[in-house]
């Protein structure tokens, strides 16, 4: 929908509660990180950057491989261990082409993600210039999240190991919410997660 926008994926972790590496575990004719690149690419996003970390070697393999249907790219993030999310998101902002806006920050392991709440969030960015826009489920938050890069300089300044969480709770009164369905509070940590959501997009 607009060029101005970077999509930050979220793909460090090390899936111990999944027991393999989930980025690559099937989803429909993809995988699930395939899953979630290709709902960003359908956007018109053009920058699709993907933070690795734990299992990086296989991780990366994918990215390249989405490379030949996505704009799709890998930074790593050294901190993934030891660094929380913001770790993740630092890694990316810091690759982040010059002509970029706002970043759509998005969850590797939340292949639900719908193409309607991508263009909500967007929609509202365009309509709305706000600095911060959250998708929410009966009053709780969920992902992508969209930030303006008027709040680039404090993302790229706070503690590594702090999250997204304690970004938007400081600037709580400024987000502008969009409505969405439960697909944007689910993610897949186990394998019953794996099992029930897979499931559920078969049906």
């Amino acid at each position: 929908m607009t060029p101005e926008v970077s999509a930050i994926i979220l793909a460090a972790g090390k899936s111990q509660r999944m027991g393999q590496p989930k980025m690559l575990l099937p989803w429909g004719n993809t995988t699930v990180l395939g899953q979630v690149v290709g709902t960003f690419s359908k956007m018109g996003i053009a920058d699709i950057i993907v933070v690795t970390g734990g299992d990086m070697e296989v991780v990366e393999v994918e990215v390249s491989r989405l490379a030949g249907q996505f704009p799709d790219r890998a930074v790593y993030n050294p901190l993934f261990e030891k660094g929380g999310m913001m770790s993740s998101i630092q890694a990316g902002l810091a690759v982040t082409p010059p002509y970029c806006k706002a970043v759509l920050i998005g969850l590797g392991d939340q292949p639900q993600v719908e193409e309607e709440t991508l263009n909500d969030i967007l929609a509202s960015y365009e309509k709305t210039g706000a600095g911060i826009i959250v998708p929410s489920h009966e009053n709780r938050r969920g992902h992508p999240v969209l930030v303006d890069f008027v709040h680039r300089p404090e993302l790229q300044n706070l503690d590594p190991q702090s999250s997204l969480r304690d970004f938007m709770n400081i600037h709580q009164n400024e987000i502008h919410y969009v409505k969405a369905s439960s697909s944007v509070l689910q993610d897949l940590d186990t394998p019953q997660d794996y099992q029930k959501y897979s499931m559920h997009m078969r049906e």
